[in-house]
């Protein structure tokens, strides 16, 4: 499956953007969805997941309250709403997939979107 994520961008802190991830080529509603993000210098991490129904969803404790995952299996799309953004959210964002259940766990992931660059001015 090809992932193509967009949406991304410069915001205050305090603000809202909303994270898009298209996928493509395989049947989407047999993927859990999970996204991660990679801040300068420091290691990808989990942010959130979401399962194929989209009925369970899982969140780092960081964005807990602030960030919501969802997904519309009709448009082959997982979003993810972002609110009350901090500096600290500043990375690049990605989207990934892996077959049957979601995980919060990067390495269980199979494929993965190209990223897209998150800016928060404090």
């Amino acid at each position: 499956v090809q992932l193509q994520a967009f949406g991304g961008g410069l915001v205050q802190a305090g603000g809202s953007l909303r994270l898009s991830c298209e996928a493509s080529g395989r049947t989407f509603s047999n993927y859990g969805m999970g996204w991660f993000r990679q801040a300068p210098g420091k290691e990808r991490e989990f942010v959130a997941a979401i399962s194929r129904s989209g009925v369970s969803t899982d969140y780092a404790d960081s964005v807990k309250g602030r960030f919501t995952i969802s997904r519309d299996n009709a448009k082959n799309t997982v979003y993810l709403q972002m609110n009350s953004l901090k500096a600290e959210d500043r990375a690049v964002y990605y989207c990934a997939a892996k077959e049957c259940p979601y995980s919060n766990y990067g390495p269980n992931y199979d494929y993965w979107g190209q990223g897209t660059q998150v800016t928060v001015s404090s």
